[in-house]
């Protein structure tokens, strides 16, 4: 080693001792459990523990555990929060009040022609109000959530 250079301990395998002691403070707050279960084959990885070992002990998947084993592997530990779990959410609340107003107004108030709304024309309609696409399938699917349909209009304004 040359004069200046600076090494980084290894606690571990492949962790410093500040991202093991980050990811074992990390266990101790209220985490979903897919994002705790990534944690913990970080660590078991990073004590020398097997791929098979920890699929046995967590009860996970091997490709779950390899991918994690890797990124302890890889010094990407430290992104084990930033893979978001499922389907993005594009609907806000601010979404369904919107269409719930929308369904309960008259089209012809937005300045369309007809009178009655169609799923196709809710999403076309929230889209270019706030920005976020929406198929028409899920448009009925929200509607029947919210216990409305466009089907059977209420006294529409």
């Amino acid at each position: 080693m040359q004069q200046g250079e600076t090494t980084v301990e290894k606690l571990g395998q492949y962790l410093t001792p500040f991202q093991h002691k980050l990811l074992l403070k990390s266990l101790e707050t209220d985490i979903r459990p897919e994002y705790r279960r990534r944690i913990e084959i970080i660590l078991l990885a990073d004590t020398g523990h097997s791929q098979t070992e920890i699929c046995k002990t967590l009860g996970c998947s091997p490709e779950m555990a390899r991918y994690w084993m890797d990124m302890a592997q890889t010094g990407r530990a430290h992104r084990w929060q930033e893979h978001p779990m499922g389907r993005p959410k594009t609907v806000s609340d601010e979404y369904l009040n919107r269409l719930q107003e929308l369904v309960n107004h008259s089209p012809r108030k937005y300045d369309y022609s007809f009178g009655r709304w169609t799923a196709q024309w809710l999403s076309k309609q929230l889209a270019k109000e706030l920005g976020i696409e929406v198929s028409a399938c899920h448009i009925n699917r929200l509607l029947k959530q919210m216990g409305l349909s466009t089907k059977h209009p209420v006294n529409l304004i």
